[in-house]
């Protein structure tokens, strides 16, 4: 069996504290906040299933994020 190994990070994407002005917190108590550090661990894209319709979450260079279908 073939294993698929991602590809090696570049090391200036490795740590995920890209310089970003503060951000707002959310009014509502029942609004759940995720770490982008803790949502991507490591990687620079993922994948996200909703409603079985798949969306690729990307940081840029710049390390903005893009959202994709």
């Amino acid at each position: 069996m073939n294993a698929h190994k991602p590809p090696e990070i570049p090391r200036e994407y490795r740590r995920l504290d890209f310089a970003s002005p503060a951000p707002r917190r959310p009014q509502s108590g029942d609004t759940r906040t995720l770490d982008s550090a803790t949502l991507f661990a490591g990687r620079t894209e993922i994948v996200i299933d909703h409603a079985g319709a798949l969306y690729r979450l990307k940081i840029t260079r710049q390390g903005k994020l893009i959202l994709n279908k």
